[in-house]
């Protein structure tokens, strides 16, 4: 199902138990696009997942709306079309791998044979054959994050949200997991909102690369990744590829700067 996420003026204001104000969102607008992979990125607390938290319906907004459409032009209320995948795993540790990547189903009252039969063939998509039976401590990091993918896309929800998903495994098998949602992306063209840190990832994975200013955040640019298309690992050697990183670095950078400006001004001070 084709469906189009537009972000309308959101803007999102936390109050702490001393009635202070914190504004993590400022009047953002943006379209994510039906079957486009885009990536948010910015520095440290400009609000990048409590955009995609208000896009999954699990926080609403201080003031602006989330207008989600199908192909048809039908309205869907936020939550209802998306799956979220975080950087912490949350699975279930007494629960097997196959019955965590069925557990969706399982809550919508899918039958057993049903949900485990399309829990297999996710296991097989994401290399996880063999381990069906295992626990979630007898497996490394890597495989525990492939299962929270799995279980994420046997919903079958036309929106994945990601919430620096990769952001805890080392180097190598960050580069194994990029691979695998690259491969998964072209196979099932899903509309993805990709939170990450992490200029290259945004840059290898995504169709865009939404970059935020520090906090409150804005929409400081929207860079567009014209690399074909399937992506390997193999064009981060490229200098197309290091063009683009080298243009969300000065604009990250410039944030960053400002941020750490504003912290010393004197009314900053402790």
């Amino acid at each position: 199902m084709a469906v189009d996420v537009l972000v309308e003026n959101i803007t999102q204001i936390w109050t702490d138990r001393r009635g202070g104000e914190l504004r993590a969102l400022d009047g953002l607008s943006h379209r994510f696009a039906s079957g486009r992979f885009s990536c948010i990125l910015g520095p440290s607390g400009c609000g990048k997942s409590t955009l995609a938290q208000i896009v999954g319906g699990l926080e609403r907004p201080t003031s602006g709306k989330v207008d989600i459409r199908d192909a048809d032009g039908a309205v869907i209320a936020p939550g209802a079309a998306s799956v979220m995948v975080w950087q912490n795993q949350n699975l279930f540790p007494w629960r097997s791998v196959l019955d965590n990547i069925a557990f969706g189903l399982e809550v919508a009252g899918v039958s057993r044979a049903e949900r485990y039969e399309r829990a297999r063939a996710l296991i097989g998509s994401v290399g996880l054959r063999g381990f069906e039976r295992h626990l979630p401590r007898q497996l490394s990091g890597g495989m525990r994050q492939r299962v929270a993918l799995a279980r994420a896309l046997i919903m079958d929800r036309p929106i994945l949200l990601m919430d620096e998903p990769f952001g805890a495994l080392d180097a190598q098998t960050k580069f194994v997991m990029q691979e695998e949602l690259l491969r998964i992306f072209e196979a099932h063209r899903r509309t993805v909102i990709f939170v990450t840190h992490s200029i290259e990832e945004a840059v290898l994975l995504g169709d865009e690369v939404v970059v935020m200013t520090a906090r409150p955040g804005r929409i400081k640019e929207v860079i567009e990744v014209d690399l074909p298309r399937p992506r390997r690992l193999e064009m981060m050697g490229q200098p197309e590829f290091a063009a683009l990183t080298g243009r969300a670095l000065a604009l990250i950078r410039d944030e960053v700067t400002r941020a750490l400006a504003e912290q010393d001004r004197p009314e900053h001070a402790a």
